[in-house]
């Protein structure tokens, strides 16, 4: 993998002249700036000529401010927090997490997905990394319109023994949003070869997988902030859920009102 921009600076930094090492700090204290910034913008405000900006970039792998442009605007569409002085509007942060929230629950396959979960005989929910608590408040949410509904990878435990146990009646739900470990295709892999269904709840970089699962659900997280935001994808998990109680219907208000029954001889809520 080739590494970023800030690695590339942290490993270099040494060899570079007073003036590179002027410019480097500079690309370091505005990373998300440098989406927007040409090489004489950035020569302007570190304090340095445009050749000494051109230079540091070929030394940093970069045959131009516009491939360094294009770098950056990846590391932040892949995921990566990128920090910037500017303050946050509030206003386009709650209009981006409208959109999001419009673009997820628009999904076609919400339906069939909740229906194909309502009728397992399990439930797999298995989610890595942001993904995971994602995955945990699913399968809290599952687990209380129907039983046989389990989370993996627990912790210290690894995948190998719950998929080796997968049935036809089965279902893996996959979620896996953008900044997936490297191993997260050599799963959807391994259980697109079990006889269980699957369902993937993801972002536009695992459109991908399409193929190997039976429904895939998209759910942007962009956001206007440094860090990407699940807002949307904790609404689609209530919405998917709760589909999957309709589906269940009688069975579920049983189970809820067992589970309710359990709180209270366990005093396990706290009261009104």
């Amino acid at each position: 993998m080739t590494p970023g921009l800030l690695a590339r600076i942290e490993q270099g930094y040494g060899e570079l002249s007073p003036q590179e090492q002027r410019a480097a700090d500079f690309l370091r204290d505005h990373l998300a700036d440098l989406a927007i910034y040409n090489a004489t913008e950035v020569a302007r405000l570190s304090g340095v000529s445009k050749a000494t900006i051109s230079r540091l970039y070929r030394r940093l792998g970069f045959g131009s401010a516009e491939e360094l442009r294009d770098h950056v605007r990846g590391l932040r569409a892949a995921g990566t927090p990128i920090a910037t002085d500017a303050p946050m509007s509030v206003t386009a942060h709650l209009e981006r997490e409208v959109a999001n929230l419009r673009a997820a629950l628009a999904a076609p396959k919400l339906e069939p997905a909740a229906a194909l979960i309502a009728s397992a005989k399990r439930v797999l929910v298995i989610g890595f990394r942001n993904s995971y608590p994602v995955a945990l408040h699913l399968r809290q949410q599952l687990a209380q319109a129907r039983d046989g509904v389990e989370l993996a990878p627990l912790p210290g435990q690894s995948l190998g023994e719950e998929l080796v146990s997968l049935a036809p009646d089965d279902v893996v739900v996959l979620v896996g949003f953008r900044r997936r470990p490297e191993a997260f295709a050599r799963l959807v892999a391994a259980v697109s070869s079990a006889p269980a269904r699957s369902v993937l709840l993801t972002d536009s970089t695992g459109r991908r997988f399409a193929s190997d699962v039976d429904h895939l659900l998209e759910c942007p997280v962009d956001s206007v902030s440094a860090f990407d935001s699940y807002a949307a994808a904790t609404s689609l998990v209530s919405v998917l859920s709760a589909a999957v109680l309709g589906a269940r219907l009688r069975e579920g208000r049983e189970r809820i009102a067992g589970i309710g029954a359990a709180y209270d001889r366990l005093g396990e809520l706290e009261g009104p």
